[in-house]
C-alpha cells in the first residue's frame, strides 16, 4: 500500500483530532482514514493512537514519529512549492511561545499573519515548558534568553530588560534591599516556570530567592506584586501598566543584568517550509516596532552583540 497515503492519514488525522475530520480534508472518507492508519501500525508493528469515541491521543511511540512524519510531509511539500515560486505559503505551521511574551505581543498581531496568508493555518503552542523541535512536532519555537545548541539555528527578534519591582504598599511596610543579596530576607512572588527556579541573576551576582507565594502564571505575578505579596522579577514589559500608574517602583535597578535576547530557532539540518520563512519574516519586522522589545532598551555597546 502507498506509504506515502498512510502517513498523510495519520498526520490529519493526529492534527485535526478524529478520523472523520481527517477524511473530509483529504477527500478519503472517515473508514478509509480509520483502515489506513490501522494498516500503518500493522506495518510498524506498534499502537500509534489511542482511539476513543471522543477523541484521539497520541501514544509515546506515535509521537515519536508523528514528529517524522511531519518532517517527511513538509519537505515533500516544501520540495515541489520550490518548483513554483510563485505559490503562496501554505500548509500548517506549529509554532511554539513562552506565555507571557504570546499575550503581549504574539496574540495581537496573528489575524494581521493570517490574513496576509489564507492559505497558511497555525497551530501556536503557548507554554514555558521546554519545546524540543528536534524531537516534536512544532517547526519554530520562540525563545527567551541567550541558547547554546549546534542542532539549531536563532534569529534574534528582540531584547528586553529583566527588572525588580515592588509595589508602593510592600515598599511602606518592608523597605527595599540595598542589594541584590539583600532579597533573602525579603518575600519574593516566585514564578514556578522560570528555568532558573528561585534563581535570580543580576549584573554580578546570582541570588536565590524565596517566598511564601508561588504562582505558574507570568499575569498572576504581576498581580501578586501589585497586591503587595513580594517583589517581582521579571520582563520590564510585565509590569508597565503598574509602572506607568505609579503602583510600581523599580528596585535595585543599578544591579540589573544585561537584557535578554528574544529569538526564535528552528532546527538546522531540517528544511524551512516557506510558510516558516514568512511567519519569521513577518514577526522581526512586527517587533521591530514594539518599544519594549526594540534595541532602544539597550546601550550602544550591547547592539552589536
Amino acid at each position: 500500500m502507498d506509504r506515502f497515503l498512510l502517513m498523510s492519514c495519520f498526520a490529519r488525522a493526529v492534527e485535526t483530532g478524529s478520523f472523520s475530520a481527517a477524511g473530509r480534508q483529504l477527500g478519503l472518507g472517515q473508514p478509509n482514514v480509520s483502515r489506513y492508519v490501522a494498516a500503518l501500525e500493522e506495518h510498524l508493528q506498534t499502537r500509534l493512537l489511542h482511539r476513543s469515541t471522543r477523541k484521539l491521543v497520541l501514544t509515546p511511540e506515535g509521537q515519536r514519529y508523528y514528529a517524522e512524519v511531519r518532517r517527511i510531509l513538509d519537505a515533500v511539500a516544501e520540495s515541489e512549492s520550490a518548483m513554483r515560486d510563485n505559490v503562496a505559503p501554505s500548509g500548517l505551521l506549529r509554532v511554539a511561545c513562552p506565555t507571557a511574551l504570546a499575550h503581549a505581543f504574539l496574540l495581537p498581531h496573528l489575524p494581521a499573519f493570517l490574513n496576509q496568508y489564507p492559505a497558511l493555518s497555525l497551530d501556536l503552542q503557548i507554554s514555558d515548558s521546554y519545546v524540543n523541535l528536534v524531537d516534536e512536532g512544532a517547526e519554530l519555537a520562540i525563545r527567551i534568553g541567550h541558547l547554546e545548541d549546534s542542532a539549531l539555528k536563532i534569529r534574534r527578534i528582540g531584547w528586553f530588560e529583566r527588572v525588580c519591582v515592588a509595589s508602593k504598599g510592600y515598599i511602606a511596610q518592608h523597605g527595599i534591599p540595598d542589594t541584590p543579596h539583600g532579597l533573602k530576607s525579603h518575600q519574593c512572588v516566585i514564578y514556578t516556570l522560570l528555568s532558573s527556579r528561585t534563581t535570580w541573576h543580576f549584573k554580578d551576582e546570582v541570588v536565590e530567592v524565596d517566598g511564601r507565594f508561588r504562582v505558574n502564571s507570568p499575569e498572576a505575578v504581576q498581580t501578586a506584586v501589585g497586591a503587595s505579596l513580594g517583589i517581582g522579577h521579571g520582563p520590564r514589559w510585565l509590569f508597565d501598566k503598574g509602572l506607568a500608574r505609579g503602583d510600581l517602583q523599580v528596585i535595585l535597578g543599578q544591579f540589573n543584568a544585561p537584557p535578554v535576547p528574544v529569538q526564535i530557532l528552528y532546527v538546522a539540518n531540517r528544511l524551512l517550509p516557506k510558510r516558516a520563512s514568512v511567519f519569521m519574516d513577518f514577526i522581526a519586522e512586527t517587533f521591530a516596532k514594539i518599544p519594549a522589545l526594540n534595541a532602544a532598551y539597550i546601550p550602544a555597546q550591547r547592539e552589536r552583540v
